[in-house]
């Protein structure tokens, strides 16, 4: 991950959610990021600060006149030190504090002295967190620029069902991603089409293929992350929808093109991640067919080539990316691709390194013909590498248009 060493400061108080946040410095830790932990009174009721030590790496502070040496001022060189503050859990009573500039703890002290980003996440039961005092106080927050991730809704320690849940720390852990990346994209509209499409047979059976929409979902977590907008548009997939990111679910090439034909001409980036399939069957039968009946033969008709199609259309300040996952002739098949649909740059490799795999490995070929090879990484990181050429085309784009 590329936001290696930056330092994360995490004020953990006094809620039963407290336990989550264990695993959320473990996936920052995991992430290569420095963490440290600071507890209230309260917060070391529900865990002892020895588990928070063994999973940072660092000294757990508790008290404003504790110090790691004696000539620094901790509140004012944590608070200078750090690139982010999470306060996870936040109960009502730090919340109170923090929107009324109360300094009574070590967490708050700090909190009045970072400059950086503040992400807080609320978690206490529903009508806590629903009064209008708490509400005021979340306003006051907000006005004052911090970034507050929503409560989630269910089942509350104390018995009751409602919105006062602590999100889980994979929401918390790319929230705080997010706030951390650069913005380099922010504000574009990035469309994204992602996983396989299926076409049915009969209502059980269906042609399709083994992508598992992998690339695109990461894609779509890069772009947001660097503060696009984005819409993702997707076949059958079992993966989570990235934070933040508008979803489309879609089953048929059909769907997928009409949805794509939807947003194609508002948008900035179109990058066709999608397997989409090539052929779909000329009729379909409303009922199973069963194995007695037999199939001599299915006579199959083209689906919609969405990339031709946005391709056709495109603004002259607008990108379009493809891919191509091909079993031979990689680099000629692609640069085909490339110079038949109208694309800025296509996604070359092989179809053994595309389907279902974490990791890629890819060739990115632009329409001048310049070749980037890149060597096997996590989809993220491929993600991540796309985007670099996409915000340098972007930035050219610009320079000609002014």
């Amino acid at each position: 991950m590329r936001l290696k060493g930056r330092r994360i400061l995490i004020g953990v108080t006094g809620g039963i959610s407290v336990y989550k946040i264990c695993e959320l410095v473990r996936l920052l830790i995991k992430a290569n990021l420095e963490v440290k932990v600071i507890m209230t009174e309260s917060a070391t009721k529900f865990i002892a600060p020895e588990t928070f030590r063994v999973l940072s790496r660092n000294e757990v502070l508790l008290d404003v006149f504790e110090y790691s040496q004696p000539s620094r001022v901790e509140h004012i060189a944590l608070a200078e030190e750090a690139d982010l503050f999470i306060i996870a859990p936040a109960t009502a009573n730090t919340l109170a504090k923090m929107a009324h500039g109360i300094a009574d703890n070590l967490l708050t002290c700090c909190y009045l002295a970072f400059k950086g980003p503040v992400l807080v996440c609320p978690a206490m039961n529903s009508r806590m967190y629903s009064h209008p005092t708490t509400q005021r106080n979340l306003k006051v927050l907000k006005e004052n620029g911090v970034h507050i991730l929503e409560p989630e809704s269910g089942s509350l320690a104390c018995g009751a069902e409602g919105k006062g849940r602590l999100p889980e720390p994979e929401t918390i852990f790319e929230a705080a991603i997010q706030l951390l990346s650069i913005d380099d994209l922010k504000g574009v509209k990035v469309a994204i089409t992602a996983g396989p499409t299926r076409e049915h047979i009969d209502p059980v059976r269906f042609i399709s293929n083994p992508s598992s929409g992998k690339m695109g979902f990461a894609l779509a977590k890069a772009a947001k992350r660097r503060k696009a907008q984005v819409t993702l548009i997707t076949g059958p997939t079992w993966l989570e929808t990235p934070l933040g990111v508008k979803r489309v679910d879609v089953v048929s090439a059909q769907q997928m093109y009409q949805e794509v034909m939807k947003i194609a001409d508002e948008t900035d980036v179109f990058i066709m991640s999608a397997a989409v399939a090539d052929y779909t069957p000329k009729s379909f039968s409303e009922k199973k067919i069963k194995k007695e009946e037999g199939i001599s033969c299915i006579e199959l008709e083209r689906t919609p080539d969405i990339a031709e199609a946005v391709g056709k259309r495109k603004r002259r300040n607008q990108i379009l990316v493809g891919f191509a996952a091909e079993t031979h002739d990689v680099i000629e098949n692609a640069m085909n691709k490339l110079k038949k649909k109208n694309m800025d740059m296509i996604v070359a490799n092989t179809t053994t390194e595309a389907f279902q795999k974490d990791t890629n490995k890819v060739m990115l070929i632009d329409k001048e013909g310049n070749i980037r090879y890149l060597p096997e990484m996590p989809k993220e990181d491929v993600a991540d590498e796309i985007l670099d050429e996409i915000a340098l085309m972007l930035e050219k784009l610009h320079m000609q248009t002014t």
